[in-house]
């Protein structure tokens, strides 16, 4: 199986495709892993210009010899190229498995809400740098190789699903990209957010009528929380059962994904 990495958004370093190029070669000798030379170059913020980074991914995504594109880290940048990667798309694409999540919800939205059946939210190359990351590799590792059963959240089963980070997800809403999530059960997680900006994304979220044909949501870990000045007074848990009850979705309790190495594996549909 050939695993494509290319970096949709912001640069990693070398150390890191060492790494997980490390954990493969040890214990999925069965898989070649790429790391696109595009995952390291640097134009102001991003992995490289727009054009560069969508470049290697219709490229890689085009390739036949491709079974996967894995997503290097999340960051910022894949609204940028989202829309045009798309559209350049070859039909033998629709084949390939995409994984990733965070920033590259966007493009993990694209792809399905274009019928792409292998849209996957799973961990990153990135993810080897936190404590305990290199679980959280094997785990995306053990998914794309051979669909290990333990890789994926316990809550997935019955239900179509899908999994997004609450502000990405709520950025797209009313774009090309927005899926339908029409009897889902929509799972969120989020990293770094004030609490009153989860509430004025929840607010954004169950307000959309196509989120609420959803079958329910599903709240992961919201994490590295700041402090908000005033207190806000709830907490992400309550914000989102708030919004659930105000907006007739069901809330169907937590889900086992996050920004953290115990990030567990959401195939969508």
């Amino acid at each position: 199986m050939r695993i494509a990495v290319v970096a949709p958004s912001i640069p990693i370093l070398p150390e890191v495709a060492r790494r997980v190029r490390a954990i493969a070669e040890a214990r999925y000798p069965e898989a070649e892993l790429f790391f696109h030379p595009q995952c390291f170059l640097i134009h102001n913020h991003f992995a490289g210009d727009d054009a560069a980074r969508a470049n290697a991914f219709v490229q890689m995504a085009n390739d036949p010899h491709v079974d996967a594109l894995w997503f290097a880290r999340g960051g910022y940048g894949s609204c940028r190229i989202a829309e045009e990667v798309l559209g350049r798309l070859e039909e033998g694409a629709r084949d390939k498995v995409y994984m990733g999540y965070s920033d590259a919800g966007y493009l993990l939205a694209g792809l399905y809400a274009a019928g792409y059946p292998k849209v996957v939210h799973g961990p990153m190359p990135i993810d080897v740098r936190r404590e305990g990351g290199e679980a959280a590799v094997h785990r995306a590792l053990a998914w794309l190789i051979s669909g290990a059963k333990e890789s994926v959240d316990p809550s997935v089963g019955g239900a179509k699903v899908a999994a997004f980070n609450i502000t990405v997800f709520s950025q797209l809403l009313g774009t090309p990209l927005q899926p339908d999530l029409k009897d889902h059960v929509l799972m969120l997680e989020d990293v770094s957010e004030h609490l009153y900006r989860t509430d004025r994304s929840m607010f954004h979220i169950t307000s959309n009528p196509r989120v609420r044909k959803a079958a329910g949501i599903r709240l992961g870990r919201c994490t590295e929380i700041p402090d908000n000045n005033p207190p806000f007074g709830e907490t992400e848990e309550e914000i989102v059962r708030h919004w659930c009850g105000r907006s007739g979705i069901p809330y169907l309790g937590r889900a086992d994904i996050g920004h953290d190495a115990d990030n567990k594996v959401v195939p969508f549909g």
